[in-house]
């Protein structure tokens, strides 16, 4: 006799279902994985990681306000700690399974989690993504940002660009009772029109009571795949979009083992937003 597939989307003992309850276990029962109960913030949890949201986009607008040629990442580092710290929140990065800074700072090849360094300095034509994540009364929020220094090459401002539409089109992608396989299916297809690499290794996430929870997010994949999209869910976006092959490194000399490169070496770049699934779409609590 067979096993009985154990049910991911619980009922509330007592309580008729509700429109949402009747969705999700369409198709749950059509073989498709649906999220837990407990991915469904609350309310309150929306309004505890919207707070949060808004001390995470002012890190990356002071950021933003300050950023020049000739300042090391370091500096970056401090900007986001003082920001941080002074409106009552807390770096999710800092100390992260040894992370040593507050912010990720990536600049051209390297694809995500550069570590701040006094070294490492801003150049003109340089392009650098910012990763900020928020603590605030115990809620995530998570937004990164490219920012382009002095004036750049054409090819790498498109690469910029092309980075913030698949975004972009990734979370018009994303609709209440779609798919994961959704977004990613979307932002491939635009990637692939300028023979763009998207990073495979790594992904977005569920965000909001935890730094990473389910779902996973891949940025490329096929429709109608991956987790079922419910209102109430909150997740991250965030394609790393390579100028050359999707493929990445780990960087050797790096003694944290945190840094990501893209393996030819080419520049990349990666937006990044937290969002809430609603009835009518996502809802972004970053910018």
């Amino acid at each position: 006799m067979a096993n009985k597939r154990k049910k991911r989307w619980s009922i509330i003992p007592g309580q008729p279902l509700t429109d949402m309850d009747k969705k999700v276990l369409y198709w749950e029962n059509k073989g498709k994985e649906v999220p837990s109960r407990d991915l469904i913030r609350t309310p309150e949890e929306i309004e505890g990681i919207r707070r949060s949201g808004v001390v995470n986009t002012g890190v990356l607008d002071e950021v933003q306000r300050q950023i020049h040629a000739g300042m090391s990442t370091l500096e970056i580092d401090q900007i986001c700690m003082d920001y941080c710290t002074s409106h009552g929140a807390t770096p999710a990065c800092l100390g992260y399974e040894g992370f040593p800074k507050c912010v990720c700072t990536s600049i051209n090849e390297v694809v995500c989690h550069g570590i701040p360094k006094a070294e490492d300095v801003l150049m003109e034509g340089d392009i650098v993504n910012v990763d900020f994540t928020t603590i605030l009364d115990g809620y995530y929020a998570d937004a990164s940002r490219m920012f382009i220094i002095g004036k750049t090459s054409p090819e790498k401002e498109q690469l910029v660009r092309v980075a913030k539409e698949c975004l972009e089109i990734g979370m018009e992608a994303a609709k209440p009772y779609g798919f994961v396989g959704d977004i990613g299916h979307a932002i491939e297809k635009h990637c692939k029109r300028y023979h763009y690499g998207v990073v495979r290794d790594l992904c977005g996430h569920g965000v909001g009571l935890k730094f990473h929870e389910n779902p996973e997010v891949p940025h490329f994949g096929r429709k109608g795949h991956g987790m079922l999209l419910v209102p109430g869910m909150v997740f991250t976006i965030e394609p790393m979009i390579n100028m050359g092959t999707w493929r990445v490194f780990i960087d050797e000399d790096d003694p944290y083992g945190w840094e990501v490169i893209s393996e030819d070496e080419l520049p990349s770049a990666q937006w990044e937003h937290t969002l809430l699934m609603t009835e009518h779409g996502v809802e972004i609590l970053t910018y």
